[in-house]
């Protein structure tokens, strides 16, 4: 076993995470995944039943909230992926009373960073961060969303817009890690996915377990999250993953790449899964929702530029969202 092939990967049993640690086991590397219980075996059976786990991985316990908690598991590390995030943050209108919003997600990552400063051993850090980061704006651009762009936090806080804590902690969190990253000299490159749809690898529902099964469950809390979600952009877990691993492995990767490339319609959601599903009565009318807006697109030129290429851009967003409907029947999930 190699130095370089080592990695860690944080929010192993999430639903990015788990599959991440799949496409690494993969291509031969040795994952080591930080969770937060390892004994929790509803969480990390299926991380330890992947094919190549029982000699290529191991569970390490870490938590956000604990300062040097990823010590042990960076040191030795050629590279860290950080995944984990306190995705509650997306459900939040507001927050609980005297609970600061970016406290968990900046020192996080921050703690994490210090651990690979220690080690010695991180050749590249590979952060997952959010178009969250890039689109909430003002004054949106005329065309596209870019790398260059930052949301602007006073507008979220004024605002007061869908998933804004989450935004808010997210971009705050992100610029602490580049300040960092510059001062202590840790290569560091960042990741934006879209909203993230397709299979899993947790049996555990997710917020985009939730997005992708709504209009097949007619579920109404999930109807009207999606709801808030019509005309936001999107991307497949397959290509987000192999992403961050092609990221961590070019020698040429630099700064910030959004990864996205649908736009996740309702309309044209619940059309394509009525064709799909004829005898589950999906509705495909949306009061309040406008069929045809003029949508400003995340643009993944940057990823594509570099040399990367998405196996699923062809798909339609139903498509996706059936695979997710899919997997779930077949998991017991729905």
């Amino acid at each position: 076993m190699t130095e370089k092939r080592i990695v860690c990967v944080t929010g192993a049993s999430g639903y990015i995470g788990s599959w991440l640690v799949k496409r690494l086991l993969e291509r031969g590397y040795h994952v080591r995944a930080a969770v937060r219980d390892p004994g929790n075996e509803r969480k990390v059976k299926n991380l330890l039943e992947l094919p190549n786990a029982s000699a290529h991985l191991s569970l390490w316990k870490a938590d956000l909230t604990e300062e040097s908690s990823y010590d042990d598991a960076v040191q030795g590390c050629h590279g860290v992926f950080h995944v984990a995030t306190p995705m509650e943050l997306l459900y939040h209108d507001e927050p609980a009373e005297n609970e600061d919003i970016e406290s968990t997600t900046v020192n996080g990552i921050l703690s994490i960073m210090r651990s690979c400063t220690k080690a010695k051993t991180v050749k590249r850090f590979i952060y997952t961060s959010s178009t969250g980061t890039v689109i909430m704006q003002r004054q949106p651009p005329l065309h596209e969303y870019t790398e260059e762009l930052w949301s602007d936090l006073d507008f979220c806080n004024e605002t007061k817009m869908f998933a804004w804590t989450y935004v808010v902690a997210k971009t705050t969190a992100e610029k602490a890690a580049w300040k960092y990253a510059e001062e202590n000299g840790i290569n560091m490159v960042t990741i934006h996915p879209s909203l993230v749809l397709g299979q899993s690898v947790t049996l555990q529902r997710s917020f985009s377990t939730d997005a992708a099964t709504a209009l097949y469950t007619q579920d109404e809390a999930n109807i009207a999250l999606l709801k808030k979600l019509h005309n936001s952009s999107a991307v497949h877990v397959d290509d987000v993953c192999n992403a961050h691993i092609y990221l961590f492995e070019h020698p040429l990767a630099k700064g910030r790449y959004i990864c996205s490339t649908h736009i996740f319609d309702i309309f044209e959601i619940g059309r394509s899964l009525s064709h799909k599903y004829p005898d589950k009565n999906i509705p495909t009318e949306f009061e309040g929702l406008e069929e045809s807006p003029k949508i400003i697109p995340c643009s993944s030129k940057k990823l594509i530029g570099l040399g990367f290429e998405f196996a699923h851009k062809n798909k339609d967003v139903g498509d996706l969202c059936a695979e997710t409907i899919e997997w779930c029947r077949v998991k017991g999930l729905l």
